[in-house]
């Protein structure tokens, strides 16, 4: 009995506690910062595949939107490799819902080019002019994507990330005094 009641204090402060996070941050269109008001930014996160979305950052999103974000998603794939390409894409958009991004700012690329698979490589310098496009097509000023490992290490992944790279060398000058990523050329 005493198990069944620690048990359900358990579940009760984890449901307080999930309450508190999406309720407590409601969306504002301005927050200030220092006496500043600081606008809502629109954010581009990239992924290669449906699913990589809740896998990998969907806390990250969560937090983005419940504090006001315009958050975009570009999906460089439909996630076909295994023939279940149109049941990815049609879950991508469920989940995004789930995590407050509305299907107007979802985009799911089916690029013959860019198809799923460990053993695809996908053209850094065609991943740097779609993603360019959508950046100007939407106004991003933020962009999000998978860390230089592709955070699984995942071919597709990491043509992603090296693609984004390929885009801020050719686009700003800043990048130089970043430095380069220490495992850009990681296999």
């Amino acid at each position: 009995m005493a198990l069944i009641l620690i048990a359900i204090a358990l579940i009760l402060l984890w449901v307080v506690s999930l309450c508190k996070i999406f309720y407590s941050s409601s969306p504002k269109a301005a927050f200030f910062s220092e006496g500043e008001a600081v606008r809502k930014r629109n954010i581009l996160l990239v992924v290669a595949h449906p699913d990589d979305e809740s896998m990998f950052f969907s806390p990250t999103i969560l937090y983005l939107t419940s504090q006001g974000n315009n958050v975009h998603i570009l999906c460089m794939s439909t996630g076909n490799a295994d023939g279940k390409g149109d049941t990815r894409k049609e879950e991508l958009y469920q989940a995004c819902a789930s995590l407050k991004v509305g299907p107007e700012q979802v985009k799911i690329l089916d690029h013959p080019d860019l198809q799923d698979g460990f053993n695809h490589i996908w053209s850094q310098s065609l991943l740097a002019e779609i993603i360019k496009k959508e950046i100007a097509s939407q106004a991003i000023d933020l962009l999000i994507t998978f860390d230089c490992y592709g955070v699984s290490r995942h071919q597709n992944h990491r043509d992603v990330h090296l693609g984004i790279l390929m885009l801020l060398r050719e686009t700003t000058k800043k990048y130089r005094s970043l430095g380069a990523c220490k495992c850009e050329h990681a296999t």
